[in-house]
């Protein structure tokens, strides 16, 4: 063979090993010692990115058609690992640059209208959950964690990752440390780590990236996750080192109240701890001493001095998001919010390869809410006393099923308790066709002694037993998606340490999807059609203590529809409604039938969302158990804007209004809240807030029932500075202003507030 030809072999050769390097079977870690680990700049010029495997493989997740992506927009993935941390570095080309976007905003609201690179890891290997970060080319950061077994993420966790981002020419590279003590695995045995790589690109239609093909019928995110080679050393030098972090919080707060004939003033400051240790791999302990709860990061204000009355607010604080991958329950089962302001708690997780367990207990001052349903109502008492809060929960998942069990206890003391037991269990397979399958179960059985006489006063009561089951199905192929769930609640039963706003009650619901892929609608290209149907009953069951009657119709719903996604990440969906409702114990079903209809769309760069949602058709106004014309309206619409300095200005803009039309001209009931948030952010760290609510909602005479008519109006303002120069090192500064105008009710207050992580 001649020279030329050698050496023509050999460039062939090369480029054979390049390919192979960049374009692997799966993603591949590079064990580094701790003084070659790369500073955290943004720029892949340190040697050890020289030496680190290369991935490439990236393909199309929305629009969803699985393809490769474009080469235009090539994205690489390296890895590096060291006895601290995982390091990443990644490589995002763009033939387009100018068109990216990405300005500063709050943590955790890093979505899909932003240029970002999502990393998804399941240390445990077993594809039920993962913890993800999202970083956007400003150095913002969403995180949490997501559960394949609703499909869902929390945005609760906050992990310590440290990020940069180098803006390029031709697009951006991004460097992310994320440190090992953040990440919960097994101390032996334990499945390969998983990992995906997801990048979004808004200016290109909205391009969703991930580093594996898409699968339509796919049960969860999480299936897209692949094995990360080159782990097994890391996890065993690192599974028996400890980490302790101390988190110390100062609480300064100054208040002022005034009514018709009282003033009052006051002021507080109080000491918080919170304590996290693991001692090995599977192992963590947690302690909270008189932690402030007050939310004051919170952009979703309860007013009135009702802050701990938060049900509806998303879960932030730390001790409960520790093992939110352990939990992994509905919320009949356990809410984390039932909890209202804990004098201190303690919990301990353990995980292991193919179990894990938690249990906690806290010691709940008095302030919160107790909700108790039936089936027409939910009946709402003040905690004015002291309570314990406690569950213990363990779970064993094997290749496909998960089996748990739980038991839940409020102590009310010398008022009674709440005791439940519970056991749940999930199945996932795949059938010989492809085709994806889901069980999913939970029964549960209270006793109750614990209850409310006269004026809500709490008071022991004879014990009462009741039980619950909840059963879901989900069965999906490329073009079908069935979905059954049935649920009974026993009138009886009751879980004060979960979320059950109706009892006495069975209900069953079922859905049709027809997934019909790309269509031409005339001038219209649709990225996806769908059709379903949803059928959906709930009735009554025998409660001989009230004399509720058993098989009684509370609601029935017949909803054909229609769903269908196109460009500028637009979603349109409408469904008929032919509805039937009833609003008391044999009381007259009424005939409810709606049109609903809803969009939600990112038509420019400078508008984050758009999201518009109706019910417009026949309301029903369950006090005067009447039907009148009416609506229920939802619109929020997100805004960005670039300042001078590199800062920038996000706007979030919500209006909802429900009404139902009397016989006199005028709605004879209607509810309205408008919130307007503003927020100047200086940095990734620093940013002011300012947000403003007014709520308003009235009874008038309806021409029918003759009901007392009444008006009601709140009105929120805050301004909030918040400052964090490290992971749980926070200082915030916030000034809050309450009204009830109508009966001249005012509360004001001052809060100072301090975290410092040790």
């Amino acid at each position: 063979m001649s020279p030329a030809s050698f050496a023509c072999l050999g460039l062939l050769l090369c480029a054979v090993l390049h390919a192979c390097d960049a374009h692997g079977s799966g993603l591949r870690a590079l064990r580094i010692a701790a003084g070659d680990t790369p500073a955290i700049d943004g720029a892949l010029d340190d040697p050890a990115w020289r030496r680190a495997p290369v991935y490439q493989d990236f393909h199309k997740h929305q629009p969803r058609d699985g393809a490769p992506a474009p080469a235009a927009l090539k994205t690489s993935v390296q890895v590096l690992v060291d006895d601290g941390a995982l390091v990443f570095g990644i490589r995002a080309w763009d033939d387009a640059p100018h068109l990216r976007r990405g300005l500063l905003a709050r943590r955790d609201k890093v979505a899909v209208d932003q240029d970002f690179i999502g990393i998804w890891i399941d240390p445990a290997g077993h594809g039920r959950n993962a913890q993800f970060v999202r970083i956007n080319t400003t150095g913002v950061v969403s995180d949490g964690i997501h559960r394949a077994e609703d499909d869902e993420s929390d945005l609760g966790p906050d992990f310590p990752v440290e990020t940069a981002v180098s803006i390029l020419p031709d697009g951006y590279s991004m460097e992310v440390r994320w440190p090992l003590s953040s990440l919960r695995f097994p101390y032996a045995d334990g499945r390969n780590w998983r990992l995906m790589v997801e990048r979004s690109i808004p200016h290109a239609d909205g391009m969703l990236l991930v580093t594996a093909p898409f699968r339509i019928d796919a049960l969860s995110h999480l299936s897209f996750l692949q094995e990360i080679d080159g782990m097994e050393a890391t996890v065993e030098a690192v599974r028996d080192r400890s980490f302790l972090e101390l988190r110390p919080e100062l609480t300064v707060r100054s208040e002022r109240a005034a009514m018709p004939g009282t003033r009052t003033r006051g002021s507080q400051a109080e000491l918080g701890l919170e304590i996290n240790a693991r001692p090995r791999a599977d192992w963590v302990f947690n302690a909270t001493i008189n932690p402030d709860y007050s939310q004051v990061e919170i952009d979703e204000p309860v007013s009135q001095g009702a802050g701990n009355i938060a049900l509806s607010l998303p879960e932030k604080r730390g001790f409960f998001l520790e093992s939110a991958d352990v939990l992994g329950l509905p919320l009949p089962a356990f809410y984390s919010r039932t909890v209202n302001d804990p004098e201190y708690g303690l919990r301990a997780t353990w995980r292991a390869a193919h179990a894990d367990a938690t249990a906690m207990s806290l010691r709940d001052e008095p302030g919160g809410l107790i909700l108790r349903g039936k089936p027409y109502e939910t009946l709402e008492y003040g905690q004015t006393k002291r309570t314990v809060a406690s569950l213990v929960r363990a779970r064993w998942h094997g290749e496909g099923l998960l089996l748990g069990a739980f038991a839940s206890q409020r102590d009310y003391h010398r008022f009674g308790g709440n005791d439940v037991v519970g056991v749940d269990a999930q199945w996932r397979g795949e059938g010989a066709d492809g085709e994806q399958q889901q069980l999913s179960g939970v029964a549960m059985v209270s006793r109750t002694t614990a209850g409310f006489v006269d004026d809500d006063v709490p008071a022991r009561v004879a014990g009462r037993s009741g039980g619950y089951l909840w059963g879901k199905s989900l069965h999906k192929t490329e073009r079908w998606w069935y979905e059954a769930e049935v649920e009974a609640i026993a009138p009886g039963f009751v879980n004060d340490n979960g979320f059950v706003p109706q009892a006495g009650i069975a209900r069953a619901t079922g859905s049709i999807n027809r997934i019909l892929g790309p269509q031409s609608l005339g001038g219209l290209e649709l990225y996806e059609f769908e059709t379903y149907l949803v059928l959906h009953e709930m009735r009554t069951l025998a409660d001989r203590v009230t004399g509720q009657a058993g098989g009684e119709t509370v609601e029935r719903k017949l909803r054909p529809g229609v769903w269908l996604a196109a460009t500028r990440r637009t979603g349109v969906w409408a469904e008929l409604g032919f509805d039937r409702q009833r609003a008391r114990p044999l009381g007259r079903l009424h005939d409810t039938r709606v049109i609903n209809v809803g969009i939600e769309t990112t038509p420019a760069p400078w508008i984050s969302k758009i999201a518009l949602e109706a019910a417009l058709g026949r309301q029903l106004d369950a006090d005067a158990d009447r039907v009148g014309p009416g609506g229920n309206v939802i619109l929020d619409v997100g805004l960005r804007f670039p300042l001078p300095r590199g800062w920038s200005l996000e706007l979030d803009q919500h209006i909802n209004r429900a009404w139902v039309q009397g016989t006199l001209g005028q709605p004879a009931f209607s509810d309205t809240a408008w919130r307007a948030l503003a927020i100047v952010h200086f940095s990734p760290r620093d940013s002011v807030r300012l947000l403003a609510q007014n709520t308003w909602a009235a009874r008038r005479d309806d021409g029918v029932t003759q009901l007392e008519a009444w008006n009601d109006r709140q009105v929120h303002r805050s301004l909030l500075y918040r400052y964090q120069w490290r992971h749980g090192r926070t200082v915030s500064l916030g000034i809050v202003d309450d009204k009830l105008p109508l009966v001249d009710e005012r509360s004001r207050s001052l809060t100072f507030k301090l975290q410092w992580e040790v």
